[in-house]
């Protein structure tokens, strides 16, 4: 097959579904009404652990349009069988809504009042009065026990470290962060007879789907699953919550349509978030900054009944040169609910402590912290002994340097100003895995040269809908008008869950592949038809632009898909394009980022302004640079937020969360965000997938944190070692 002219991938193009989002025709899951709908609201434990000794619903149910007041005391057992959900932890046991009398967390839910109007739900459920036996909770990360570990290890750290010429030993500290979406999480949920469809905020219908039908013991053929449009969710939405199982249990027990949103203040115990780490690193290098070893150990929190782990340990293990490593990471168990993704989960955190210390090191042998990462680079993967599928981390490095300015910066800490404030720049290196998982669209073209592309992946606003159709219209030769991507629905093909940075290219490879099939079917059509202009063209010849089917050396020689099918009294042509990974990793796939930061620091207040950020991307192919500034600019802002601004603050005598709102819990604003730019290398990944891409969505994040720090430093000459960088630790 000849290679196709690429007119939209590559191309800035804007989201095919902007118009929708503007003008608010887009449906989010809040704005389906279904026929006969009610409303739930949830009633949440006010203690952080121990038992309900009573449920006084008589208040709550005196109020007329109230339907429903639902418990532990009224609720059905449900079969909660085991699941392989995307989110779900694979050690413990999910929460189990309404099926026993313990409270594991405050915030729990412990009933839900369904009424005939949103209004009167609210008013009803704040007229539950609930009793408990209290017993003390624990919810502080310092205060915790023992709990699960994972390990790793390769070398002799400790021989090494023995041996260091350069010895340090730092402990860092993040707190909790929050995912705080544009969009609360919501559900619609609607039983017909045995059948279930909901409407759900969620970035897996499939995984979604699996969920539901385990909790509940039905078929996973019997339940639907919609999620057209997402407003936000940076992997809280990655798992199914106990708010759904609420309100599919309220529709079955109360016979109607069931709508529950989360309010603001229960996104912050009703669903997951980053977990605070402690993170404790001992690195030994030589003189000349080449390290030689490190011992991670890592405690993050988790609940008593699921131990959830992120990927903490992966950047120690292959982001640098380390012959040495010994790694421990805990999960305390404590009583909160459980943590879940949250952009770059893992690696932004495990970042901000390798590039602090790399940042330290620098500073302690008198090496450029560039120079420094350069003179670690590994020739391969020292983790799985694989070489790397592209590494262009020293390019990104080089790149940004240039363009920042780097080396016109003092080296010397607190030795630049301007007026009252210190001027500061740091760098940091990241890194995210390139992940690809089996991924199947279905592609139709009808005889007016019109395509629909369908898979049941999600957009929680990367632009996945748009992407898809810049992949499907260059592969069908067709314009983007012409073409229609369809996501959303689970008895679309099958989907990854949207996360890990790998839509892209699972969903993507399945979107070239079939597009290329139902191509080249239309090729040998026309080919072997008597009355086509192409009958007996060689197929390798033939290209197709703008709808046309024409020789590659003589455009003049072709003809229209609508031509071709009519003639051939065909409706439409229809494949299945079937992406499957290769199983054998014969490589060591990441995406690579280097970010650069410049700040001001108040030296009499201790005010961190961010002046200025650049992001410098090894991904792959970029399919939309648009999309992909989107991303980038995106992860910057959310990294600044984790490095000056976000820190959930929880009152540890009953766990609490003080900060359940967005008064106090302060993200970045459009006053926060300096000029932010980012430059994507060019280039493809060969060994990658058919559209030779890697993941942008999360390495975008990675880094910045580290970078702010970093350049703090420089500005202050004080080294803070807890996220996030207060006036305080700075006075």
């Amino acid at each position: 097959m000849s290679p196709q002219p690429q007119a939209a991938v590559g191309a800035p193009l804007s989201r095919v579904d902007g118009r929708l989002k503007v003008t608010g025709q887009a449906k989010y899951t809040a704005d389906h009404h279904p026929e006969g709908v009610v409303h739930a609201v949830i009633v949440d434990s006010s203690v952080g652990r121990g038992r309900i000794t009573g449920i006084d619903t008589r208040a709550a149910l005196a109020q007329p349009g109230v339907l429903k007041v639902i418990s532990h005391l009224n609720a059905p057992t449900l079969p909660y069988l085991p699941t392989d959900s995307l989110g779900d932890p694979q050690i413990g046991e999910r929460l189990h809504v309404f099926q026993d009398d313990q409270v594991r967390f405050h915030g729990q839910p412990v009933a839900v009042v369904v009424a005939t109007t949103l209004e009167t739900a609210q008013h009803a459920a704040s007229l539950v009065e609930v009793a408990y036996d209290v017993e003390p909770s624990s919810t502080d990360l310092a205060d915790g026990g023992p709990g699960e570990e994972q390990r790793y290890e390769r070398g002799d750290a400790d021989k090494a470290l023995g041996s260091a010429a350069v010895r340090m030993e730092m402990t860092y500290r993040t707190t909790r962060n929050h995912h705080n979406p544009m969009e609360p999480h919501a559900i619609v949920a609607r039983w017909d007879g045995e059948r279930l469809t909901v409407w759900d905020k969620t970035q897996s219908v499939a995984g979604e789907q699996a969920e539901l039908a385990a909790v509940f013991g039905i078929p996973g053929d019997t339940v639907r699953v919609f999620s057209h449009f997402i407003g936000g969710a940076f992997g809280n939405a990655s798992r199914t919550w106990p708010h759904s199982t609420v309100a599919v249990l309220a529709a079955r027990m109360t016979g109607r349509p069931v709508k529950l949103v989360l309010s603001r203040r229960q996104l912050y115990f009703g669903v997951g978030y980053r977990p605070a780490h402690e993170y404790r690193l001992r690195l030994g290098s030589d003189r000349r900054g080449r390290v030689t070893a490190m011992t991670h150990d890592v405690r993050s929190e988790t609940s008593r009944y699921e131990a959830y782990f992120e990927g903490s340990l992966a950047p120690g293990q292959s982001l640098y040169n380390t012959p040495h490593v010994r790694q421990a990471h805990r999960a305390v168990a404590l009583d909160v609910n459980t943590p879940v993704f949250m952009r770059g989960p893992g690696y932004a955190t495990a970042a901000f402590v390798i590039e602090s210390a790399m940042d330290e090191l620098a500073d302690e042998t008198g090496i450029d912290p560039l120079e420094l990462r350069l003179r670690n680079e590994p020739e391969e993967d020292l983790s799985s002994g694989r070489p790397f599928s592209s590494r262009r981390l020293r390019e990104c490095l080089r790149v940004g340097a240039r363009e920042f300015g780097w080396h016109r910066r003092n080296p010397k800490p607190r030795s630049t100003g301007d007026g009252d404030w210190l001027i500061g720049t740091g760098l940091a290196a990241g890194f995210y895995h390139a992940s690809q998982l089996p991924a199947e669209a279905r592609v139709r073209l009808d005889a007016k040269g019109r395509a629909l592309v369908q898979n049941a992946t999600s957009d929680m606003g990367p632009g996945t809908y748009t992407s898809m159709t810049q992949i499907a219209a260059d592969a069908l030769g067709l314009t983007m008008s012409a073409v229609r991507f369809e996501l959303g629905d689970s008895t679309m093909p099958e989907s990854p869950g949207h996360a890990g940075s790998w839509t892209t290219a699972s969903v993507g490879s399945a979107v070239q592949i079939g597009c290329d099939k139902l191509r080249q079917q239309a090729i040998e059509l026309a080919v072997g038809d008597e009355e086509s202009p192409l009958y007996g063209v060689d197929p390798d010849a033939v290209v197709v632009r703008a709808g046309r089917l024409l020789v590659k050396d003589n455009p003049a020689r072709g003809e229209t898909y609508q031509r071709l099918l009519t003639r051939n009294n065909r409706t439409h042509l229809e494949t299945l394009g079937s992406y499957r990974p290769p199983q054998d990793e014969r490589f060591s796939m990441y995406s690579y980022s280097a970010t650069f930061a410049e700040v001001a620091v108040d030296a009499r207040l201790g005010l961190v302004r961010v002046r200025r950020m650049l992001g410098v991307y090894d991904a792959g192919r970029i399919i939309s640079p648009k999309l992909a500034d989107s991303q980038a600019h995106g992860g910057m802002i959310g990294g600044i937020g984790q490095a000056l601004l976000e820190h959930t603050v929880t009152d540890h005598r009953d766990g609490r969360i003080v900060t359940a709102n967005l008064a106090d819990y302060l993200v970045p604003v459009n006053a926060d965000i300096p000029a932010l730019r980012a430059i994507y290398l060019n280039g493809e990944d060969e060994h990658t997938n058919p559209i030779r891409t890697k993941g942008l969505g999360e390495v975008v994040i990675v880094g910045v944190a580290p970078a702010v720090a970093n350049a703090v430093f420089h500005a202050t000459g004080r080294r803070v070692r807890e996220l996030p960088i207060t006036a305080e630790a700075l006075l």
